[in-house]
């Protein structure tokens, strides 16, 4: 467990009710680090609480040099241990929680479906308890639109029947559906869930981005660690999938699009009481190819890739439909597949061997 003092700040909130100290879970982790500078540079205190299983404690310095200040604590622990995460609340006073800590690779889960469903839902049951507990009801819960699975073409909205294909994606629909419950039994509890298909890219500056702690599972940090002389090629996993060029298609979010969602989402909480669920995404569809011709183009060379055989719960195609976020809370993501890979292969060519390495400086290269 970490202790750091937090420095004073005051934010300015457009709502009648905003939270102050945010307790974010799994944030030494890619998208709950990208979150914690957001919420920092927007004058949020932060509590950091994560098991580092697929992240490094190192991370979270490079957060406090890009936000230029503190995170307010730091406590490694399981999200299941509900005594070690109640003495978190006891100590602080927390006004809602991003909930990032979970298991998150679809074809990894069908190999390991008790380990994601213990984690992604136990955690979840052991940290709703805990809220309760001591009085935290509002809550931000990320998901994924791999809850809609083979849905065929898209863009798919929210109102898409769910089908799950991996336990990955069954249980993050299962949160849902225990996130609903209880706020349908608990009328203070405030709970707002964002599904987004694909994550990608880093922080502009090249200190954060997607480091996995083992073989990395996602096209993006795969095709970086190509690009950077770490692995000989990239597996395509299939090419003959009903879609332009045969590869999967998806619809790839930048992380810093993502993480605005999230700190937005946190000042709309107290808009109207029970759970709401809303897409994000940038509504297009790239295919597994157009990512490799993105990539090759930023990192200033053809990449290498051979087809392989295709991976259980993969789609086709999976592109959604974020207009009604954009309706509620006027968000929508401003940077494209080309600034994806711009900003992942600055962050993998600074620092080769990921948080492990010694980072080069961004401005000479080094």
């Amino acid at each position: 467990m970490v202790r750091r003092n937090q420095l004073p700040t005051t934010r300015q909130a457009g709502s009648s009710w905003a939270p102050s100290t945010v307790l974010v879970t799994g944030g030494a982790g890619f998208i709950g680090s990208h979150t914690c500078v957001e919420l920092l540079d927007h004058g949020y205190e932060v509590i950091v609480v994560d098991d580092y299983s697929n992240s490094t404690p190192q991370v979270l310095a490079r957060v406090e040099r890009i936000a230029g200040r503190f995170v307010g604590a730091v406590y490694e622990l399981d999200i299941r241990d509900r005594h070690a995460l109640s003495a978190v609340f006891d100590r602080h006073s927390v006004d809602a929680v991003v909930h990032f800590a979970a298991h998150k690779a679809g074809g990894l889960s069908t190999r390991m479906p008790a380990t994601y469903y213990d984690t992604n839902v136990g955690g979840t049951t052991a940290l709703l308890h805990t809220m309760q507990e001591h009085g935290v009801h509002r809550l931000v819960f990320p998901s994924s639109c791999w809850i809609y699975g083979d849905a065929g073409g898209g863009p798919l909205d929210e109102a898409t029947p769910v089908r799950p294909g991996t336990p990955y994606a069954s249980s993050k629909w299962m949160c849902e559906q225990i996130l609903g419950d209880i706020c349908r039994s608990h009328p203070e509890f405030t709970v707002l869930c964002l599904r987004y298909p694909v994550p990608a890219g880093a922080h502009p500056s090249g200190l954060l981005g997607e480091d996995p702690r083992s073989a990395p599972e996602n096209l993006l940090p795969r095709l970086a660690q190509v690009a950077v002389g770490r692995r000989e090629l990239l597996s395509v996993f299939g090419d003959d999938y009903p879609t332009p060029d045969g590869t999967g298609v998806r619809d790839y979010l930048h992380v810093m699009d993502a993480v605005e969602a999230h700190r937005v989402a946190l000042d709309h909480l107290a808009d109207v009481p029970g759970m709401r669920v809303y897409n994000l995404g940038a509504g297009a569809g790239r295919s597994v190819l157009d990512v490799v011709g993105a990539f090759s183009r930023a990192c200033g060379r053809p990449l290498p890739y051979a087809v392989a055989p295709r991976r259980p719960g993969d789609v086709a195609e999976l592109v959604v439909d974020a207009s009604a976020v954009n309706r509620a809370w006027g968000w929508r993501p401003t940077r494209d597949l080309a600034d994806v890979c711009r900003d992942a292969w600055r962050f993998q060519r600074l620092n080769p061997h990921g948080y492990t390495g010694t980072a080069r400086t961004a401005e000479t290269g080094q």
